[in-house]
């Protein structure tokens, strides 16, 4: 099995309404998010997949977070935009992407909301 992880960035508003302290107040974060897929088989590159193709696949998922106040977003309507919901949300988008559901498969995303705080998100099975 091989994997490849690459990182992407985006920033973005969020408050979290009935928590017990700072975090519901409107803050914003520099968000950092990994992602890694996996495949077992190699192109005739020798590649399980183009990394510029997983940035763009990521990048479009991204671009619908990037500068806005997830509290607005339609996916945070009825949940709070956590960095538990975000990374679900990045992965549940991606993976209906055609290019994930044959022999690439998302591994896991991670959600960084600070240098020292993330969250992953890898579904069993």
């Amino acid at each position: 099995m091989y994997e490849l992880t690459i990182l992407a960035e985006f920033e973005a508003a969020h408050q979290l309404p009935d928590y017990p302290g700072k975090c519901c107040r409107l803050h914003g974060h520099n968000w950092k998010v990994e992602v890694t897929v996996a495949g077992h088989e190699l192109n005739h590159l020798g590649m399980v997949m183009d990394f510029k193709d997983l940035k763009a696949e990521v990048g479009k998922v991204i671009d619908m977070l990037d500068h806005y106040f997830l509290n607005d977003l339609p996916a945070f309507k009825t949940m709070n935009p956590t960095a538990e919901n975000i990374a679900k949300y990045i992965y549940d988008s991606l993976a209906e992407q055609s290019i994930f559901q044959q022999a690439i498969k998302i591994r896991c995303v991670q959600v960084w909301e600070s240098p020292r705080s993330a969250v992953k998100y890898c579904p069993q099975g």
